[in-house]
């Protein structure tokens, strides 16, 4: 999908959101870490694909030397800078951005993934994710879902006030062919400026286990891994580059 959906162009927004919604960024990492260290013990540089306002990167720079991200989004890396005060954060595709390092960990989260159109645009990516990984280098995506575990016509709402703002968003997600539709309502409302509505439409593929792990081969990471991580969570595919 190469039009950024509205959200991603309204990062405050974005973060509020999540805020409210209580996602567990530390925690998420933090079991990202122990992941890592586990099938890379001497791990010291990580880099963040789709890293979004920073909020996990945050956390990896507490337990990595060195960091940086990636994020196709301007206005998601103008937050992100503001919270990684010097951390190298860079605007590009993950299909084809250019680094001048090598890391020993990358992370694509949050199904970031899921927003590439085809198996040929995910092989491009995780191609792209192997060059930039040193032998050992360990690889972690949280994929969207498979074809075999996509809900259609599902229906989610919620509401949060955080820092003076009122944001309700109401989302609806019906499966076509093989890819997940997913239209989103936001208002979003606060004492000085009122309210205002806009709408999201993500498309999000629904690649199946076997394209995500030929993927992988690709970027010469075997023994690919898929761990469950809990209820209305799509799980974690990892990997370690021979």
């Amino acid at each position: 999908m190469d039009e950024l959906s509205p959200i991603y162009r309204n990062a405050e927004i974005y973060d509020a959101l999540y805020e409210g919604r209580g996602r567990s960024y530390e925690a998420d990492s933090q079991t990202l870490v122990k992941y890592i260290r586990e099938r890379n013990a001497s791990a010291s540089a990580l880099l963040d694909v789709a890293c979004g306002t920073g909020r996990n990167l945050r956390s990896f720079a507490d337990a990595f030397e060195h960091v940086e991200g990636v994020d196709l989004a301007e206005d998601m890396l103008r937050v992100a800078q503001k919270r990684l005060p010097g951390v190298p954060l860079h605007q590009g595709d993950m299909k084809d951005f250019r680094l001048d390092r090598r890391f020993d960990a990358i992370t694509c989260l949050f199904s970031a993934i899921g927003y590439l159109d085809d198996a040929g645009q995910l092989n491009a990516a995780l191609r792209c994710f192997g060059r930039h990984l040193k032998p050992g280098g360990v690889l972690v995506v949280e994929p969207w879902y498979f074809p075999d575990n996509a809900l259609s016509g599902r229906v989610m709402g919620d509401v949060v006030t955080v820092g003076g703002q009122t944001i309700s968003r109401l989302s609806h997600t019906v499966v076509e062919g093989r890819a997940h539709r997913m239209t989103a309502h936001y208002l979003v409302a606060d004492a000085e400026s009122g309210i205002r509505h806009f709408t999201d439409l993500h498309m999000l593929s629904l690649f199946s286990r076997h394209e995500y792990e030929t993927a992988f081969a690709e970027a010469g990471v075997a023994s690919v891994e898929f761990l469950q991580t809990g209820r209305d969570r799509p799980g974690l595919l990892i990997g370690v580059k021979s």
